[in-house]
């Protein structure tokens, strides 16, 4: 999962930072509104998790712009504003939830697979293409109904292609779902987790191709 983590204390977003890379959770981090609206445009998240105090304003006025763009992504709002008139303004801006601090991490969490569960209760659980089939919510594959064993960033690449089968996926939406904003990425990463990915899919008989389509990305489609 990939998680924007909207925050301008240090301390704070080191510390979350840890908690969800510590469950295998890709964090990367805004630290104002005008940063966050940015990164959004630029790659695909899983979950916001958004502070209202920023330097340039509530952080609770950015929902209401990723909506007008159509970006769906669950907003947990995590505020020190834990009165019940600050939650109900969150809310109804159209916060998916709302957490005052100090807060347990293992509501946090519950709440991230809380909001979860419910997104992926307007999507699929499990998309099939050739002989292969992947279940989005675990980040699984299966070929014929064996597991296919794949590192997590073949994984990640797979997750992505999956969802968009049959039409390219830009190179950097695809670096953006493998990788977090502050890795250093070698120009030639992602294409070596491609191919990597490639052969094991045709080794285990899936039935897919992975096509690259040069100067833009990859295009995944049934077996011709």
């Amino acid at each position: 999962m990939r998680i924007l983590l909207v925050e301008d204390e240090d301390e704070m977003a080191s510390a979350l930072s840890a908690v969800l890379k510590s469950y295998d959770m890709l964090a990367d981090r805004a630290t104002s509104l005008m940063e966050a609206a940015e990164i959004m445009l630029a790659g695909a998240y899983d979950a916001i998790l958004l502070d209202r105090n920023l330097p340039d304003g509530d952080g609770i006025s950015l929902i209401p712009k990723l909506r007008a763009k159509a970006i769906p992504t669950p907003v947990i709002v995590l505020t020190a504003r834990g009165q019940l008139s600050d939650r109900v303004t969150g809310l109804d801006t159209g916060a998916d939830d709302y957490l005052a601090k100090p807060f347990a991490v293992e509501e946090l969490l519950a709440r991230l697979r809380a909001v979860w569960r419910r997104a992926a209760d307007l999507q699929p659980d499990i998309v099939r293409l050739g002989r292969l089939s992947f279940n989005l919510n675990h980040c699984e594959a299966e070929v014929d109904g064996q597991l296919l064993e794949l590192p997590r960033r073949e994984l990640l690449v797979l997750q992505t292609l999956m969802r968009r089968m049959g039409r390219t996926v830009v190179r950097s939406s695809l670096e953006a779902a493998v990788y977090s904003l502050d890795e250093e990425v070698q120009s030639n990463a992602l294409d070596t987790h491609v191919s990597r990915l490639r052969r094991k899919l045709t080794e285990a008989g899936a039935g897919v191709e992975i096509h690259g389509i040069r100067g833009v990305g990859y295009l995944l489609r049934a077996a011709s």
